[in-house]
């Protein structure tokens, strides 16, 4: 059997535990194990395999920022504190909390990425629908789809825009010309979507009576560090920089802050992180270095320069649609790694590029592991005591994505320029 074969099913069957987790073991063992046995068979040296770990360097630093920052708001109240006004602000109605946690989820995912959306605001919506006596799944799920549908509105809304583009990524200006229609269309065809497979969810009254909550020096603390956060990751995109440090320097300096004044132990926020997420990256970039070299990237580029040279609109539209399907079957971190790889290998059409981006970032809200915000909120969920099954994910997916996607590829096609 050839070695591109093994190499091959070997990370199909990585990407299936991942995706599936049997024996309900955690999604990291499957990403490692496949890495690892690659390794071993010798099928891709230890070198590469510390490339593909290496890349992966500004991911984990942006993870680890987020991850701090989310726990330490959770610790110190913030994310009670926001849900009584939440609450508040709904003023009894289950349809007007819905309405805002979306709004609030566009806001998260715009100017601190989809991977936020899952980490930081996800604990806070529980609180929410804690503290309003509903059924919390429902609201947390629009965290799960508004994390994807609102991760193209700004460069920095998805670490995966950069991964697509690498050095040539777009002014800001080009950018919001580019992908502002398709955004606004993909998060309200989301919305519309979400409130119609929603609808027997959601109660038509909440509770009100909640006790206020104080915010304490800590909580605010926490807030401004993600403010900050927010400023810096919009400065680093102006300037051309990676977002992954000066996220881990905003959350280290947050806890710093937060925990010398208080005097805290840092060990309660250390233990608390979800530190699994970082080998789970970690395997699923050395698969994806061990996918490239069996030449599946020069073979992608060149079928795809050979239909553009056809029809760039149509070779657009038709890798969009592949790309998002792609991105549930193997999730969109590795998608997102061998298409950007490719559009660079083929020197592909801009259209083409911006098709594929946005199936990057849309698609995923087909299955529950379409993403790594999906499986960053999946890990939020469990936090919390909640799950949620592939297949009632995959129903709602059904009804939401499609209309999203091809909307957004539509309004790209005509308005993107």
């Amino acid at each position: 059997m050839s070695s591109h074969i093994v190499i091959w099913i070997i990370a199909a069957i990585a990407t299936a535990g991942v995706i599936l987790r049997p024996f309900r073991l955690p999604e990291a063992v499957w990403s490692v194990s496949g890495a690892a046995l690659l390794v071993i068979l010798g099928l891709l040296p230890v070198s590469d395999a510390l490339i593909g770990i290496r890349k992966g360097t500004d991911v984990y630093l942006f993870l680890i920022g987020m991850m701090t920052l989310a726990e330490l708001a959770r610790k110190e109240g913030l994310f009670d504190w926001l849900a009584t006004i939440a609450v508040r602000h709904a003023r009894g109605s289950g349809i007007r909390l819905f309405t805002l946690v979306y709004v609030v989820g566009i806001v998260v995912t715009v100017f601190l990425s989809n991977d936020a959306t899952a980490v930081v605001l996800t604990p806070a919506v529980y609180a929410a629908a804690r503290a309003a006596d509903a059924e919390p799944l429902p609201y947390l799920l629009i965290c799960a789809f508004i994390a994807n549908a609102a991760s193209f509105v700004l460069p920095i809304s998805n670490p995966a825009n950069l991964v697509i583009y690498g050095s040539q990524m777009p002014t800001l200006p080009v950018w919001l010309v580019t992908f502002g229609p398709a955004s606004i269309v993909a998060i309200g065809l989301t919305f519309l979507s979400l409130r119609l497979v929603l609808r027997s969810s959601l109660p038509k009254s909440i509770g009100t009576d909640i006790a206020p909550v104080r915010l304490s020096r800590g909580g605010f603390l926490a807030a401004i560090g993600i403010g900050v956060t927010a400023a810096l990751l919009l400065l680093a995109s102006a300037l051309g920089w990676e977002l992954g440090l000066p996220t881990f320097v905003a959350g280290l300096l947050t806890a710093a802050f937060i925990l010398i004044g208080s005097r805290q132990s840092p060990w309660p926020v250390i233990k608390d992180i979800s530190w699994s997420v970082l080998p789970l990256v970690a395997g699923l970039f050395v698969l994806v270095e061990a996918l490239q070299a069996t030449g599946v990237i020069d073979a992608l580029a060149a079928l795809t320069q050979h239909f553009a040279a056809q029809s760039v609109g149509w070779t657009a539209a038709g890798a969009g649609v592949v790309v998002a399907f792609v991105c549930n079957l193997i999730n969109n971190l590795p998608a997102g790694l061998i298409a950007g790889s490719t559009v660079a290998a083929g020197q592909l059409p801009t259209p083409i590029t911006n098709a594929v981006l946005v199936s990057v970032d849309l698609g995923p809200n087909l299955s529950v592991t379409g993403s790594l915000a999906t499986i960053l909120w999946l890990v939020a969920l469990r936090r919390e005591g909640q799950t949620v099954g592939a297949w009632r994910f995959l129903k709602m997916g059904v009804v939401v994505m499609p209309p999203a996607l091809l909307g957004a590829l539509l309004a790209l096609h005509l308005f993107g320029g």
